[in-house]
């Protein structure tokens, strides 16, 4: 017989059973029946699991109505019934794009919604618990949905001329009003392995530089530099954490006259523009990677990916496309 695919019959599963308990391999009932080693393997092993009512082992007319039962929930998703649309979700996974991102980008470009994200994430969710694990390729692989306690901390006595967000320019809040930025420090596991971050918080535009260490004055002058070419009106605001690496903030504002705040103590929160986007970029630079054996122009292709996915806060354009629509002529790591 040659390859055969679909599903295995009543019949297959009884010889699957009498060969397997008559000591044949896996190997050799794939070929008496004219199937794939693997769904040999995959039969056995997800039909032959101990539960509370059932003391293991493989019983072929049990097997079948399990897959029976499989397909009928299966049915529930719409992803599982369209084959096409599943295809085009997985691709966007496998891109690093979030369900919202996608579900978003493909309303945008089929100009009606195709499937909503609540609908992504429950098919995720399903095939993972039939142990195919469609969670490992959402960009945090949660093997559960959730959200995490936020912590922090600070040392604002060692900075001087500090003053707090509070003090901002209102027109920054509603992230409409662009040029106003948030920075801070992407850490890795290697001793003193940084990247810096700067990130615009109305376009969602997002610039990484990695610094030689993270010392006051070459944190300070680093962001001068990431942000000298931009218009005045592009470099209004920026906002920190109170780490003592940004404590020489006032040179900013001689340097390239941008104003400078600062969260209140153990709230990293009122800058999460920035703190969303380093864990956007963990998907490209986990904590794990050793900046040292990686090139400056991996580093960019990191941001660019970020820059070039398109968000649901920006209506599915990217940073990138948002960011030109200030300044068109700016083109920064894009």
């Amino acid at each position: 017989m040659g390859q055969r695919y679909g599903q295995l019959s009543l019949e297959e599963r009884i010889e699957i059973y009498r060969l397997h308990a008559g000591g044949k391999s896996q190997r050799a009932i794939a070929a008496h029946l004219g199937r794939a080693p693997a769904t040999i393997s995959r039969e056995l092993r997800r039909n032959s699991v101990r539960t509370k009512v059932w003391p293991g082992g493989y019983e072929p007319v049990r097997a079948q109505q399990l897959a029976e039962r499989r397909r009928r929930w299966d049915c529930r998703f719409k992803l599982e019934r369209q084959p096409d649309l599943r295809g085009l979700v997985r691709d966007g996974l496998a891109m690093g794009w979030s369900p919202e991102q996608i579900a978003g980008r493909l309303t945008r470009e089929h100009g009606r919604t195709l499937i909503s994200p609540e609908s992504i994430y429950r098919f995720i969710y399903h095939r993972s618990a039939q142990k195919d694990y469609w969670h490992r390729m959402l960009p945090r692989a949660r093997h559960r949905r959730g959200h995490p306690v936020p912590t922090g901390g600070s040392m604002l006595d060692i900075i001087k001329h500090r003053r707090s967000l509070s003090e901002r320019p209102p027109d920054a809040d509603d992230r409409q009003s662009p040029g106003h930025w948030e920075a801070d420090f992407m850490l890795f596991a290697r001793y003193g392995q940084a990247t810096l971050v700067a990130h615009e918080r109305a376009s969602r535009f997002t610039i990484i530089h990695r610094p030689q260490d993270r010392k006051a004055p070459r944190t300070a002058g680093h962001l001068a530099d990431m942000l000298a070419d931009l218009p005045q009106t592009l470099r209004r605001s920026i906002a920190f954490d109170n780490g003592p690496e940004f404590a020489r903030h006032h040179q900013l504002a001689n340097q390239i006259g941008i104003q400078t705040f600062f969260c209140d103590v153990r709230s990293p929160w009122q800058k999460g523009g920035v703190e969303n986007a380093i864990g956007r970029l963990r998907r490209s630079l986990p904590r794990k990677t050793n900046l040292d054996a990686i090139t400056p122009d991996d580093i960019l292709a990191a941001v660019q990916r970020y820059n070039h996915t398109p968000r649901k806060c920006l209506d599915f354009l990217t940073p990138a496309e948002a960011f030109s629509r200030f300044n068109p002529n700016v083109a920064l790591q894009t």
